[in-house]
This record gives C-alpha cells, structure tokens and sequence, in this order.
C-alpha cells in the first residue's frame, strides 16, 4: 500500500496563514494610500478625498476580509477618526441611522421562522402541492423564497436556512449527489433556480435584502423619497414575471436529467406529519409577520408609521408573546454584525456626498454619456452597473461603492428621479446570482457541491440577460403605468 503524504507541519500551515492574512491586509491599505496621494479634484471639499481614501481600504477589506465583517469595519472607522479625517460625532453617526435599526429588526423577525420552524413548514407545503416533477419542484423553492422574502432581510439566511437544506433532501432523495455525474439529476438545477430566484425576491421588497435599505437611504440623500408600499408596488410586475419565467428558461437551458418526482409530494407529507400540527408558537409568528405586511404597506400612510417603527413593533409582540427572548436576540451575529459594518458603510457614503466627491464622480459619468438622450444614457449606465458586480463579492459593498454616483449621473442626464432611484436599486440585487462569490447565497449554494464553476457564470450570465429584459421592458412599461416617467 503506498505511502500516504505526510500533511504539512503545523507551523508551515501557520505561516501559509499569516503570509495570506497579511495579503489582504496589504491591498486595501495599498489601494487606500494610493488613493489618497492622487491629486485631489477640482470641486471637491476639504476632508473629501482623505474619506474617499477611507472608504476604497474599507469597501476592499470588507471583500477581501482579512478579518470578520464588524472588524473590518470597526478598523475603517477608527482609521476616519484618528486620522482627524471626521470627528467623533460625525464618524459615528451611522449607528443612529433608521434604515439600519431596520435591519436588525427585520434579522430578529427572520429568526422567528427558523426557531418556529414556521419557514420550513411552508416550504413543505409547497413541495407537498407542486413537487411531482422537477419544474414543479422549483416553483415550489420559488413560491418559498417569495414569502418569506418581506421579513427575511438576509437572503442569506433565506437560502442557506431554508431553501438550501430542502434542496439537499429533495436531491438525494431523487438519487442526485454532489460531487458526481448524478448531480445534474436534479440538484444541480434546483441550486442555480434557487439562486436566481433568490436575487429577484431581494429585488422585490424593501426588506428582503440588506443592501436594500441602504439604496434608499442614498436615494434620499439625492432627495428621493423611496418607501416600503412604493418599493413593492413598483418591483410586483417585473418581479412576478420574473419569477414564472426564470424557473422555466433553467429548466430548459440547464436541464435536470429526471422530469418526473412523484415521491416528493409523500416525502413532504412525512415531514409534515413529524412536525404536527401547527404550534403556538408558529400561529403567533404567522399573525406578527401578517401584521407586519399591513404595517409596512399602508402604516404609513394611515398611522404616520415608519418601517423602522413597524418592524420593531413586530420584535416587541414576539418578545412579549415568548416566540423570541432576549437571549435569541443577543445571540443573533449575523444582526449584530450587520449593525456594525453597515454603520460604517452608511457613514463614509453619506461623506462621500456631503464632501462633493460623488458629485464629482457623478459629473464624470455624465460627461461620458453626453451627447446622447437620457434613454440610451441610462441604459448604458445601468448595464455598466449590473456588470461591474463581476468586480464585487458584495450586494451592499457595491451598492456604498456606486449606487449613488450612478444615481447621481442618470438624474443628470435627464432620466426621471424615482424611476432611475428604483432600477439601479432592483438591479442591485440581481447582480448577486452572476458569479459564485457575487453575493451571500452564492457560495451557499455553490458550495453544495452540484454546479461545477463554468455552469454557474455560464447559467449566471443567462439568468442576468433575461432579467435585463425583464425588468427594463415590462418594467419600463409598469413604471410608466405607474407615472414614475
């Protein structure tokens, strides 16, 4: 029997990771003092490059992460003030953004369908109602995603809590596991269905994605009121169109070798039956979340409340009602963390406006498309935009990075505030199914193992043409019904 090799020893592996830590430290410092020695534009107010400079280094650690999210952002924003670049005051404002509280809260409402198991019960429904073929199946996932999309601000969580877990017992329940040729039965279909659907539910709710709350911040820094209800109202067309057609093109671009899953629907029903019937604790989170739908749609406008208010209302009913406790609360990382790196990011982006530099980047933009009308302007500038997210490993680092400056541009060149506001945000989250780093669900789903790395750009880049032709022709049309142009 041939001799095994011994495995490296332990300090050559340490230093391996020290030499790689180091690396991406270097990066972002580099990039942030090269940044920072360029000559500053014309236009641009004292302060502005030295942030700008800050918040290149801080976008690329948060890709590169030499350390946890929250750290890296905590470094970034040590680096503003003891620099003197921003005082104390102003470098931690971000903490008392609204949208930001948004998020935490609606991350504590998403945890009440994982620990009620109320998230896994719908999607067995689903699977129990449309599981006996394959298309079917992926309706299902779909149908999954979109409810729980309103109060799942991680589609992260929605997709490796949730959708990830089904599609794994689905597969190898139909004889299709990862590593082989048996993947393309059917897992390797439902990963890549999984994923573009999941970045078209982040598209269509306000909530549904992390990044997405702060779109509309940068929208009403440039004076563009964006809420929940108008969010929803203008993404449900291209949105719902979207998610009957994209399962069916999958299907037919990257078939699944079995059609047929007549034993899905009775697996469903077994699980169903080993959960029972539904729990308090279940009914409880379905009344809050059906609640928080009514609130977040028309609590504004009726009550004066925000979705910030709205959400916390939601938290309070599932502490006070026990579906949640304190400890649940505290023990939330993910919510935490965001809280942190999000803070950071809000701050340095609402700088970068106040000190004149997206301004300036802005009018560059423009200048480039000039000479053309605002049509043709902003769709070349909305389709840079998408495809830069090649660039990115990130939903939100792209968004602080260029959300703003591209919004800025379209408005300059004439296209229509609210409509150039909500696509370059729906587009904000479609950009996250084109690679396999692209956004958080990625790597969850390219990580089980049924997708080699060709099919999934290969799938990525028809899922985006598609969406493209979607959301900018029947979108077009249902944002003009709507009178947002």
């Amino acid at each position: 029997m041939p001799a095994r090799s011994a495995p490296p020893p332990a300090p050559v592996k340490a230093r391996a990771a020290t030499i790689g830590t180091a690396l991406k430290w270097a990066v972002p410092v580099a990039a942030g003092l090269t940044v920072y020695l360029l000559p500053q534009p014309d236009g641009i107010k004292a302060g502005g490059w030295a942030v700008l400079a800050i918040f290149t280094g801080t976008v690329l650690g948060l890709i590169l992460q030499p350390l946890p999210l929250g750290a890296v952002a905590l470094v970034g924003l040590t680096a503003a003030m003891i620099t003197g670049t921003l005082e104390p005051d102003v470098a931690l404002g971000g903490f008392s953004e609204p949208t930001i509280w948004l998020i935490v809260a609606a991350f504590f409402i998403s945890l009440g369908f994982t620990k009620t198991g109320l998230g896994r019960r719908i999607a067995l429904l689903f699977v129990r109602a449309l599981g006996r073929s394959s298309l079917g199946l992926a309706y299902g996932i779909t149908l999954t995603d979109l409810v729980l999309a309103p109060a799942t601000p991680s589609n992260t969580a929605r997709s490796g809590g949730v959708i990830n877990p089904v599609i794994g017992s689905l597969s190898t329940n139909a004889g299709s596991h990862p590593g082989d040729e048996s993947r393309r039965k059917l897992g390797a279909y439902l990963s890549v269905t999984a994923m573009q659907i999941n970045t078209v539910t982040s598209a269509m709710f306000l909530t549904s994605m992390a990044a997405n709350p702060l779109v509309q911040k940068l929208a009403a820094d440039h004076g563009i009121a964006l809420t929940w209800s108008s969010w929803a109202l203008a993404a449900l067309v291209p949105g719902l169109v979207a998610l009957l057609v994209l399962p069916a093109l999958l299907y037919r671009v990257f078939p699944p070798a079995v059609r047929a899953t007549p034993e899905a629907p009775a697996q469903a029903r077994a699980q169903l039956a080993e959960l029972g019937r539904m729990s308090r604790q279940e009914w409880t989170m379905a009344g809050v979340f059906v609640l928080l739908l009514l609130l977040w749609s028309v609590g504004g406008q009726v009550w004066d409340l925000s979705a910030t208010v709205s959400a916390f209302t939601g938290v309070a009913l599932l502490l006070v009602t026990g579906v949640l406790t304190w400890g649940d609360l505290a023990a939330e990382k993910a919510a935490w963390t965001t809280l942190v790196w999000f803070a950071v990011l809000v701050m340095l982006a609402g700088q970068l406006q106040e000190l004149g530099v997206i301004g300036w980047f802005s009018d560059a933009i423009t200048d480039a498309t000039s000479g053309v009308g605002w049509r043709t302007a902003f769709v070349i500038l909305t389709l840079v935009y998408l495809f830069s997210h090649y660039l990115f490993a990130s939903n939100t680092a792209h968004v602080a990075a260029m959300y703003a400056a591209f919004l800025a541009a379209a408005t300059a060149t004439g296209a229509p505030p609210v409509m150039a506001a909500l696509v370059l945000g729906f587009i904000s989250s479609l950009y996250g199914g084109l690679t396999h780093y692209a956004s958080g669900p990625a790597p969850v789903l390219f990580g089980g193992g049924y997708v080699t790395l060709a099919e999934w750009w290969r799938t990525g880049l028809i899922a985006a043409g598609a969406n493209i032709v979607i959301w900018m022709g029947v979108g077009a049309v249902w944002l003009k019904v709507l009178g947002h142009w």
